[in-house]
């Protein structure tokens, strides 16, 4: 586990940038933390550190949203799924996950669906802009300079 902190949305996304660099095809980032906590500001630095230009949108209405390039990102929003069963009816199961990265918001609904190699990124609010980010399952994340 390594613990990280944030002081502004500006240094989370710098930071997620250089998580985003390390990132390989068939990753699991499986995002904690709750509403406001900065999920879909760090997704956007992984976007920037995978070399993706898409803007990232929260992808709360849509379920996923997909950005596409040299290394693919499905971004999940899990928020209204109950359970495992509800994955079915959404195509979750459907997505390269071998050929691309899984980024997903609200994991803690489809835990028991995520793959053993699953990396838990805990996002925890510490001040209005400060942020305590917590990366568990991998340990390539475990020495980022921030």
């Amino acid at each position: 586990m390594a613990v990280y902190r944030t002081e502004s949305p500006e240094e989370t996304i710098e930071f997620a940038s250089k998580v985003g660099a390390l990132l390989k095809k068939g990753d699991v980032i499986a995002y904690r933390g709750g509403l406001g906590a900065g999920k879909t500001t760090f997704t956007r630095g992984l976007a920037i550190g995978a070399g993706l230009e898409d803007e990232v949108a929260s992808p709360t209405f849509a379920l996923v949203n997909e950005y596409h390039g040299a290394l693919d990102i499905y971004h999940f929003d899990m928020y209204r799924i109950e359970s495992a069963d509800d994955l079915e009816t959404t195509g979750f199961f459907d997505y390269p996950i071998d050929e691309s990265v899984f980024v997903i918001e609200w994991s803690e609904n489809i835990t028991e669906v995520l793959p053993a190699d699953t990396v838990f990124i805990e996002i925890r609010r510490t001040g209005d802009e400060s942020r305590e980010i917590i990366i568990e399952g991998d340990e390539r994340f475990a020495d980022i300079r921030n």
